[in-house]
């Protein structure tokens, strides 16, 4: 929340930072920002971890499109984002509810047999945050 509320407080502030070297420096930290976390996702197994590291890899995606000038887009995101997220969380929440605690991610095969509507929702989350059209 502190980090989003942050993503904020730049995308508000923008004006002030037109044109100035912190805006390249920060189109390079996002970048490297989005690359660590995707890598770092695809090397972990707990449920929960993967879903901060997208987060993370979203909100460099965020700055990353507010350090080329696109305030307007950057909150759009933001806001997608959260609404997805949030879906993302709820979904993440019940599939480790039904498997007993257990977050890692190699025991939840065939989970869309027993929770369908579960399954449909993560699935349209995850598309959603893929950037899928009319999502």
């Amino acid at each position: 929340t502190l980090v989003t509320a942050g993503v904020y407080l730049l995308i508000r502030f923008n004006n002030l930072m037109v044109d100035t070297f912190f805006l390249k420096i920060l189109l390079l930290l996002s970048g490297l920002t989005m690359f660590m976390a995707g890598v770092s996702a695809n090397y972990e197994f707990d449920l929960k971890k993967i879903i901060a590291l997208s987060t993370l890899s979203q909100l460099g995606l965020m700055m990353s499109i507010l350090s080329m000038g696109f305030s307007d887009l950057a909150f759009f995101h933001l806001l997608t984002h959260a609404m997805f997220k949030a879906l993302l969380f709820m979904c993440a929440g019940m599939i480790i509810h039904m498997m007993m605690d257990i977050q890692d991610i190699r025991f939840m095969g065939g989970m869309s047999n027993y929770i369908p509507l579960t399954s449909i929702c993560l699935n349209i989350s995850n598309l959603a945050l893929c950037g899928i059209p009319f999502l």
